[in-house]
């Protein structure tokens, strides 16, 4: 048997103690403001692991922002605020390793037709995480 490429799937379910999804950004024009992939969030109760298989991805974890490249990882601890984006013109591809709560989160985010701040703030309290204000030093 073997096992199908990750790319774009997700494996494992909320049943599941974590989940592992392969997630891409295609890169774009560099401008006075990160592209960021999420809001400046965080999670109450649960750990998030991101591993960068090619290209570029920050991190903004608290007031520490890691820079990694291909074969790097960072554990974004509970109860710390972050977001993360890629800073570059070329394609970033990367592991995001997460519990179930993060990963209904995701699907929640995903799921809705109404992406204004109170729809987006609900599903976050639903999956124990807060939306946060933006900090002005991002």
């Amino acid at each position: 048997m073997q096992a199908p490429p990750l790319a774009g799937h997700t494996l494992g379910n909320p049943d599941n103690s974590f989940a592992v999804a392969e997630w891409s950004d295609p890169g774009g024009p560099i401008g006075d403001r990160p592209r960021f992939i999420a809001p400046w969030h965080v999670h109450h109760n649960d750990d998030e692991v991101w591993y960068v298989l090619e290209g570029q991805l920050c991190v903004q974890s608290g007031s520490e922002r890691v820079e990694l490249t291909a074969g790097c990882g960072v554990l974004v601890p509970r109860g710390t605020p972050h977001t993360y984006w890629n800073p570059g013109q070329e394609r970033v591809r990367y592991l995001l390793i997460m519990p179930p709560t993060i990963q209904r989160l995701i699907q929640g985010i995903h799921a809705l037709t109404d992406r204004s701040p109170a729809a987006l703030g609900a599903v976050f309290e639903e999956c124990d995480s807060s939306l946060l204000p933006w900090p002005p030093n991002l």
